[in-house]
C-alpha cells in the first residue's frame, strides 16, 4: 500500500491545480475573441472526457471504474448534463461581454451558495455566522457588479449577470452530481456527464460555427489543447488526489484562490486593468466565504471548480 502524501505535498498540488484553472480561465477569455463562445466550451468538455475515458481504460490513475445502468444513465442526463450545459453557455458567453477576473471573483462565490443550500437557517450562532457570511459576501458582489452600470465601462450587465449566474449553474451541478455518491467516482461523473454536456449544447454550437466561423491557427489549438488536458485532466487528478486524504471541506477551501490565479494570468497574458473595486470585491467575497465555511462543516461536493 502506497504512504499517505505529506500535508505539504497536497497542498502543493492543489496550489498548482489552481494555477492551471487560473490560466484556463485567462486563456478562454482569449480564445472567445476568435472562436464562438459556446463552441470553445463545448469542444473542451468533449475532448476532456475522451481523454479522460482513454485514461480510465488504459491507467489506474482514476481508481476503478463502475458500470452503469439504465436508471444511472438517465440521471447523468437529468441531474448532471443539463446543468452542467447550462453552465458551459453562460461561463463562455460572460467571457465575450466581462474580463476574466470578474467571471473568476463570481465563480468563486460557488461555496457560499453551497452551505446556504444546504441548511435552512436557525437560531445558532452557527447559521448566524453562515448568513452573515453570506451577507459579506453579497455587498462584495453588489461592489463587483455596479461599475458595469457606468457608461463607457470594459464591462456590462449583461456580463456580470452571464458570470453569476455561471456560479450558481456550477454550485447546483455540484449539488447534482452528489447523487452519484457510491456509485461513481468523481472522476467518471465529470467524463460522463463532459460528453453529455456537450452533445446537449452542440445544436447552439451549430448556430454559432454558422454565424461566426471558428479562426483555427497553431496557437488557438494549442491554447485549447491547455485548457482541455492541463485544466480538465491534471488540475482535476490533483484535486482529487487530495480528496481522498483530506475532508472536502478543507479542499474547497483553497477554491478561493482562483480568483487571485486568474486575475494574474490575465493581467500578465491578457493586459486586463485590476480596479480598487475588484480588490475590495474580493477581499470581501473571500473574507464571506471564510466567515461561513469555517464554521459549517458539511461536506461539499466532490467535482472540479470552472
Amino acid at each position: 500500500m502506497k504512504n499517505k502524501p505529506t500535508d505539504g505535498t497536497l497542498a502543493a498540488g492543489i496550489l498548482f491545480a489552481i494555477l492551471l484553472w487560473g490560466g484556463n480561465n485567462a486563456a478562454t477569455k482569449y480564445l472567445v475573441q476568435f472562436w464562438p463562445p459556446v463552441f470553445a466550451g463545448c469542444t473542451r468538455f468533449l475532448f476532456a472526457s475522451i481523454i479522460m475515458f482513454a485514461m480510465f481504460r488504459y491507467t489506474e490513475i482514476f481508481g476503478v471504474t463502475h458500470p452503469l445502468s439504465r436508471e444511472l444513465k438517465k440521471d447523468l442526463w437529468i441531474h448532471g448534463a443539463v446543468n452542467l450545459a447550462l453552465y458551459i453557455l453562460t461561463f463562455n458567453l460572460a467571457l465575450t461581454y466581462t474580463t476574466a477576473s470578474h467571471v473568476a471573483l463570481y465563480l468563486g462565490t460557488a461555496p457560499i451558495w453551497a452551505l446556504l443550500w444546504e441548511g435552512k437557517p436557525d437560531k445558532s450562532w452557527v447559521s448566524v455566522r453562515r448568513y452573515l457570511g453570506a451577507a459579506v459576501e453579497f455587498i462584495g458582489v453588489i461592489v463587483l457588479f455596479l461599475p458595469a452600470l457606468k457608461k463607457g465601462s470594459s464591462t456590462n450587465v449583461s456580463g456580470e449577470l452571464l458570470a453569476l449566474t455561471s456560479s450558481i449553474l456550477w454550485t447546483n451541478y455540484g449539488r447534482q452530481c452528489r447523487k452519484f455518491t457510491g456509485r461513481l467516482s468523481g472522476a467518471e461523473i465529470s467524463a460522463h456527464t463532459f460528453w453529455r454536456a456537450a452533445i446537449l449544447v452542440f445544436p447552439y454550437v451549430m448556430y454559432e460555427i454558422v454565424k461566426r466561423p471558428p479562426l483555427f491557427t497553431t496557437k488557438l489549438v494549442l491554447i485549447q489543447v491547455y485548457c482541455t488536458v492541463a485544466s480538465g485532466i491534471v488540475a482535476f487528478a490533483l484535486w482529487n488526489n487530495a480528496l481522498k486524504y483530506w475532508t472536502t471541506s478543507k479542499v474547497y477551501l483553497f477554491n478561493n484562490l482562483i480568483p487571485l490565479s486568474t486575475m494574474l494570468w490575465a493581467y500578465i497574458f491578457l493586459k486586463e486593468q485590476l480596479t480598487t473595486t475588484f480588490w475590495i470585491s474580493m477581499v470581501m467575497i473571500i473574507a464571506g466565504v471564510l466567515l461561513a465555511q469555517l464554521s459549517f462543516k458539511t461536506a461539499l461536493p466532490r467535482n472540479e471548480p470552472a
